[in-house]
Order: structure tokens, then C-alpha cells, then sequence
């Protein structure tokens, strides 16, 4: 870290209390160790979660997960599933499952300015009698993170509403470069600029559940 910054770190629980002040009773109370039907009309609403892995050492990752609305299968009140679909094949954050089962899931509703957020251990399994019911587009899963349940609440609007997350006049994605660019930019690749932009280009969406040759 660079020297010229002065930091005044906390250092202990006391010292952030001190500075934050005590949570309010009703976001003390909020907290549940199983499924509402809130919550499970809330998940068959989501296409989209994130989910939080920290491996034995404590370096952590989050990764992003998204399916058709409803992608999460509730298996009983106190246990759900996220199948597996194809992507790079790192398998970070299933690796600090295999060391440290502790999981957190946040899941988003488009337009919905509340979260979802879902606490417990986690477990992979490589077959399920409910793998058939998570098969997308001829793509059954070959694997699923199953997640018991430890935590479960709805988490306030206030970060949506400072961003203005849903807010179409607040987008500007083409203030950033094409990801083909960014890919070229920030990595080694073989592959020509030209060669990447095609490669995630239109016909990208059409490889979303196949297994396809990667750049």
C-alpha cells in the first residue's frame, strides 16, 4: 500500500460499533433459518444470484449465476440446489466449497430494488433424482451446489436506490470498450483482436449450454 496514505484503521468490534451505532430491532429481527413463501415466490421470480465462497486459507470469490427465472430448486424449507451450467472451467468457487462448505447468496429480481440473501453450507453433488427437473435447453446438469440453509432475509433497497441500478437514463455501457477488447487488453491471448470480437460476438448466446470450443 502506498506510504503517502494515512489510514486510521478499526481494529475491533468495539471500535465499529463506536462509529456505526447498534442496529435497529427490525434488522435484528429479520433474520430466519428457513423458507417463507416469500422467499420461495422470491426465488422462483430470480434469474440471476451471487454466490460467495471462501476457500480454506480464507481468499475468498463471488460468482455470478444466472439461469431462466426459478433457476434455484427449492428441495424443502431449509435446502435449496444451483445446477451447474458450462462456463471457463476454473471451478473456484467449487473448489473452496471442496475446503470450506460456508456459502452467501444474494438474489436479484430485475427491477426490484431488495435482495434476497441466503447464508448456510454447501455441498457438491454430481447426480440428483432432481437433476432432470433443472435440464435447460437439453442441458442437464453435471453437477449441482446444494446449500443448507443457516440464514435467510430481505435485504433493504437503500444500495439499488443510491445507484440507480434499474435506472435505464443511468446506463452507458458503451462508455467501456467491446469485452473482446478488454479480453485483449488485460490478458495474453493468441487470438486477434478481430477473431475475439467474433468469438463473442452474436453468436455467443447460441453456446450458453454447450460445451463449445473456447478461444
Amino acid at each position: 500500500m502506498p506510504e503517502q496514505l494515512e489510514l486510521v484503521e478499526i481494529t475491533s468490534e468495539a471500535e465499529l460499533r463506536d462509529l456505526l451505532g447498534e442496529p435497529t430491532p427490525r434488522a435484528v429481527t429479520k433474520e430466519r433459518v428457513a423458507l417463507h413463501e416469500r422467499d420461495r415466490e422470491w426465488l422462483a421470480a430470480s434469474p440471476f444470484c451471487l454466490v460467495a465462497t471462501a476457500a480454506d486459507d480464507g481468499t475468498c470469490d463471488v460468482s455470478p449465476k444466472g439461469d431462466p427465472p426459478g433457476f434455484t430448486l427449492v428441495l424443502d424449507d431449509r435446502t435449496i440446489a444451483l445446477p451447474e451450467r458450462p462456463g471457463n472451467r476454473r471451478a473456484d468457487g467449487y473448489r473452496n466449497i471442496l475446503g470450506n462448505p460456508h456459502v452467501g447468496l444474494i438474489y436479484f429480481v430485475p427491477g426490484r430494488t431488495e435482495t434476497l440473501r441466503i447464508n448456510g453450507r454447501a455441498r457438491l453433488v454430481r447426480d440428483a433424482p432432481f437433476f432432470d427437473d433443472t435440464t435447460v435447453k437439453g442441458h442437464r446438469p453435471i453437477l449441482a451446489v446444494v446449500v443448507e440453509i443457516e440464514q435467510i432475509f430481505f435485504h433493504c433497497p437503500k444500495a439499488f436506490l443510491r445507484s440507480q441500478l434499474w435506472q435505464p437514463q443511468t446506463w452507458h455501457p458503451n462508455a467501456l470498450p467491446s469485452h473482446a477488447e478488454i479480453v485483449k487488453s488485460v490478458q495474453r491471448t493468441a487470438e486477434t483482436l478481430e477473431e475475439l470480437e467474433r468469438y463473442y460476438g452474436p453468436e455467443y448466446a447460441d453456446r450458453l449450454y454447450a460445451d463449445a470450443p473456447r478461444p
